[in-house]
């Protein structure tokens, strides 16, 4: 009989540890709507993933919000971020490097320049 299931939900005995990583990842998401450096849709991302293997429902209800659940569908179902959301990850990412530079210096300031220059191309050229 073949498993339609998608994602694959986790053994019973694991799923109380997957509810508890979407708790930490909601946790850290809605922490991020008042910091504005936190991702809020990258750990709400997460957290939906982490629901998806213990308690489902939970993740529906993610996927279901009214203000950040059509940017959590755009990624589950076409990898997709939305203008607003490049620019937003573009511009933080580019704000860390002369915070670092400021507050760490040289060497620390690489890691996030080699984030930028990593991870800025592959965000931008996600589709919308």
């Amino acid at each position: 009989m073949p498993d339609d299931e998608f994602p694959k939900r986790a053994p019973p005995a694991l799923r109380p540890l997957w509810a508890a990583g979407g708790a930490f990842f909601v946790g850290l998401g809605t922490v991020g709507i008042f910091l504005p450096l936190l991702p809020t849709v990258v750990f709400y991302l997460l957290a939906a993933w982490c629901f998806s293997k213990s308690h489902p429902h939970l993740a529906d209800k993610l996927y279901a919000h009214k203000h950040y659940g059509p940017h959590l569908v755009a990624w589950r179902d076409r990898r997709a971020v939305s203008r607003k959301g490049k620019i937003s990850a573009l511009l933080g990412m580019t704000g860390s490097v002369p915070f670092v530079m400021l507050t760490l210096g040289f060497p620390a300031v690489i890691i996030p320049v080699v984030v930028l220059v990593t991870f800025g191309p592959w965000i931008w050229l996600r589709p919308e």
